[in-house]
């Protein structure tokens, strides 16, 4: 497959109205104006009767975007990027952020493994593996213009959508920190006061699939229109808990939006928009594969017995099973959004202003799927002798939750100056949250003992004697309790400006940018983590402090950081539909604390693999920076019936955040500025409207990522050991999309994609990629629609689809850490086929 991933590569796609450039204000694009590069125009009808009926040549529809904080085609955008309108999205079953992954080549979507709702975002290789309150992602996520903090709630379900940019490559100018990735840009639809109308859409499948999204657009007046959507979806997960509670993956989510849109005056517009989403999920269990035989440190004393109590497989398993209840995790998120634009005299003044809020609760059990009560990795009831020792009585069921809670203020100020040869923005930024991480005192591991690990653990212990040695039930029981705190506030100033001289019939278009960023981060730790061991004394129960971690009480971390960053771009219209561009980019992601870091400050000595690593949380780690330089070509030929768009990028960070796991631990971990790195890189994108019926279309993506420089406690480079977590080297869209027949009732449409995800390294353990690299798959999918059918006073559309049609197995994430297993996995969503049907009224 990657043969022919590197060759020109097509992806069929079909169109979908006549052919039309149009333009859309920034505040509000129209709806038709939204046409993806992948999707060409549909050829319209023939006039019945006509004695010279023919279609017109097809062409590729350009979309209008809004990537530069401006309306402008995407072709005309000298950014790597690729969009999805609303026909698309619904084409692709395109509903979340999640959805995106198998899409987009170069960008990697994972889940996070004990959060349903959490993503791990990477595009060209670069993102975060860690989810903490205290340290920020790399990709940027924007709804409606408003910041998404944090990667807790990413996986949230959008009611309207009516747009997707994504982004490649650092966006440091106009979003700012934290951008170093890229950005992707989440659109609704904004409500029209020009007319009533609903829509509605309905799908069911396998695993009980079932979901349902209903649209109404409502004119108020001429001016002022409000508009509703509510989005309901539920499916069962593919890996059955034949232990009690809870399916593995088994899902609800809700998604409500409501928008508001009046214009008063001709100089004023406000936009308000609210949305909300709710999800209650069962977490997935991880499969493990491998038998513990590495060195798994304090775990080396359970992991025999673990091993006797859990499920190996190399191939996916239809079930697992916990020994206590799976219980539910619940997320909540809402947003509430005010967008002031006020355009006068050429000018343009708006103001972005957002309240968000996250309540993200979330239960895992990371057990060996055998149903053992002996064995456990989950913070359930616990009632054990340890349990009266450490808490006078038995632990209750506890389910860690995350809070948080972000304001934020753009105000962004456009107009043209010298004949309209020079046009600008100019913008300031701020940005605050709080964030809390909570899990009350519980129960976090237990296992009992095999007889040579519990004598050699007795000897550590004073009081006992070896008689106690052959008594029965001894266990190793861990409690811990944790109260995280972020504090975060960050400042921007930001302009670029864009010049068309008369030289060269202004067909040269040359572009600075610079921003000045200022963030104040704070982060406050309370932790313990004691581990008991548990013997029975003549069937009476008692329980002994074994050892403890470093305790953490209200231990505050405090730093600032400042970052001013450039960019350069040079764009030239070779012709009307060829352009050029090459550009220089700086971006910064900023600094923070690793609440994972089990040492309180550099003081603390070695930790426990016996490294002194020269810090602990205290210090923290400080901002990372990336330089991009990136050549393109976008470019429609032919009538604009073919189309190729490309670049080669070159991309340095300094000063490299990078996370790593202490060796012998199960989730302690270190974070600090070790790294040098370079990612370098080939994008291709094409395009041919062949004929009236059919359409083909192609993205492809070559990753060169590597690590140049990690330097140890030694003063030894590491830099091996340090791969790219999530940067494959090849992946690629292919699609194909025909239509069948077109006649007086509608039309009968096929589409077909085909994606594919080379090779990632995984990361977790330094050094040992074996155990947590994820293997290369190619994913297809499929959907026959018959749409166009008039009903009443609207149209309705009926599709069947189907999700990974080859029912492939493929591995989504895999932890090497696991005290039971050197690699446990969690596998993808299996074939999936159901039915939709859509209708639209007004």
């Amino acid at each position: 497959m990657r043969g022919c991933l590197l060759g020109a590569v097509f992806v069929v796609t079909h169109a979908g109205a006549q052919s039309a450039t149009q333009t859309a204000s920034d505040a509000a694009p129209d709806a038709e104006s939204l046409k993806t590069i992948a999707l060409p125009a549909e050829p319209p009808k023939p006039v019945v009767g006509s004695s010279g009926d023919r279609t017109p040549a097809p062409q590729i529809e350009e979309i209008i975007v809004t990537a530069q904080k401006k309306s402008e085609s995407i072709q005309n955008t000298p950014i790597s990027m690729t969009a999805f309108n609303e026909k698309m999205l619904q084409e692709r079953g395109i509903d979340s952020v999640e959805k995106l992954q198998g899409n987009v080549p170069g960008i990697s979507i994972e889940p996070f493994p004990t959060s349903n709702s959490t993503l791990r975002l990477f595009i060209r290789g670069v993102g975060l593996a860690d989810a903490q309150v205290t340290q920020d992602p790399a990709v940027g996520v924007y709804l409606d213009g408003v910041y998404i903090a944090r990667s807790s709630g990413l996986a949230l379900e959008v009611a309207d959508l009516e747009r997707i940019e994504v982004l490649k490559g650092p966006q440091g100018t106009l979003y700012g920190r934290n951008t170093t990735g890229g950005a992707i840009n989440l659109i609704t639809k904004r409500p029209d006061p020009s007319g009533f109308w609903v829509e509605f859409t309905s799908s069911g499948g396998e695993r009980a699939l079932a979901s349902g999204k209903a649209t109404i657009n409502a004119p108020l007046s001429a001016d002022a229109a409000v508009k509703l959507g509510v989005l309901a979806k539920r499916q069962d997960g593919y890996v059955e808990n034949t232990g009690p509670g809870g399916d593995f993956g088994d899902r609800k989510a809700l998604g409500l939006r409501f928008d508001a849109s009046w214009t008063p005056y001709d100089w004023l517009r406000a936009d308000y928009g609210f949305d909300l989403t709710r999800v209650d999920a069962y977490a997935q269990m991880p499969q493990d594969v491998l038998p513990p035989d590495s060195d798994k440190g304090s775990a080396n004393l359970i992991k025999e017995y673990a091993a006797l109590n859990s499920v190996y497989s190399p191939h996916r398993l239809d079930h697992l099973a916990t020994g206590m209840p799976m219980e539910q995790s619940t997320t909540r998120i809402d947003g509430h959004a005010l967008t002031l634009t006020m355009p006068f005299e050429g000018y343009e003044l708006k103001y972005i202003g957002a309240y968000r809020s996250l309540d993200d609760n979330y239960y895992a059990d990371l057990g060996g799927g055998a149903g053992s009560l002996d064995f456990r990795l989950d913070s359930n009831y616990y009632d054990g002798p340890a349990a009266t020792v450490a808490y006078g009585g038995p632990t209750p069921l506890v389910i860690p939750e995350l809070k948080q809670h972000q304001w934020s203020h753009e105000l962004q100020f456009k107009g043209k100056l010298f004949d309209e040869q020079f046009e600008y923005i100019l913008g300031g930024f701020l940005f605050s949250e709080r964030a809390t991480d909570r899990t009350p005192f519980s129960h976090q591991a237990s296992s009992a003992l095999l007889p040579a690990q519990a004598a050699a653990l007795y000897q550590l212990i004073p009081g006992l004697v070896n008689p106690l040695i052959s008594l029965a039930g001894p266990r190793i029981v861990t409690f811990n309790m944790r109260d995280y705190g972020a504090d975060n506030h960050a400042a921007a100033l930001f302009g670029q400006g864009t010049w068309t001289p008369s030289w060269f019939d202004e067909r040269l278009h040359l572009t600075l940018g610079y921003r000045h960023s200022q963030d104040s981060r704070e982060a406050i730790k309370t932790y313990t983590q004691d581990n008991y061991l548990e013997v029975n004394v003549n069937g009476l129960g008692t329980a002994f402090l074994a050892d403890s971690a470093d305790a953490f009480d209200h231990v505050r971390g405090k730093r600032s950081y400042s970052n001013d960053s450039l960019s350069f771009i040079s764009a030239f219209d070779l012709r009307p539909d060829v352009h050029l561009y090459a550009k220089y980019v700086e971006g910064y992601r900023s600094g923070g604390f690793n609440l994972r870091d089990p040492q309180i400050s550099a003081a603390s000595g070695p930790a426990s693999d016996g490294t002194d690593y020269g810090f602990g949380f205290e210090e923290g780690f400080a901002p990372e920076y990336v330089a991009s330089t990136e050549v393109g070509i976008k470019s429609d030929w032919f009538d604009r019936r073919f189309r190729i768009n490309a670049d080669v990028f070159y991309t340095d960070f300094k000063d490299m955040q990078i996370t790593f796991l202490i060796p012998g631990t199960l989730g302690d971990t270190k974070a600090t500025n070790a790294g040098h790195a370079r990612i370098q890189g080939v994008e291709l994108e094409l395009a041919w409207a062949v004929t009236s019926w059919l359409n083909l279309s192609g993205d492809y993506s070559y990753l060169d990522a590597k690590v140049l420089k990690v330097i140890d406690a030694t003063g030894a480079n590491v830099a091996d050991q340090y791969p790219f977590p999530s940067a494959p080297r090849h992946s690629g869209v292919l699609a194909a999309d025909y239509t069948f027949f077109r006649g007086r009732w509608g039309q009968l449409r096929g589409s077909t994609n085909y994606s594919y995800m080379g090779e990632r390294d995984g990361g977790g353990l330094p050094g040992r990629s074996d155990l947590s690299y994820l293997p290369a798959y190619g994913l297809v999918n499929t959907r026959l629609a018959v749409s166009g059918i008039t009903l009443g006073h609207g149209e309705l559309e009926v599709a069947a689809f189907a999700r990974n049609l080859l029912d492939k197995d493929y591995i989504t994430e895999a932890i090497p850490t696991l005290p039971q297993t050197d690699r446990a996995v969690f596998w993808g969503e299996p074939r999936t086929i159901g039915m939709e049907l859509s209708y639209v009224w007004q």
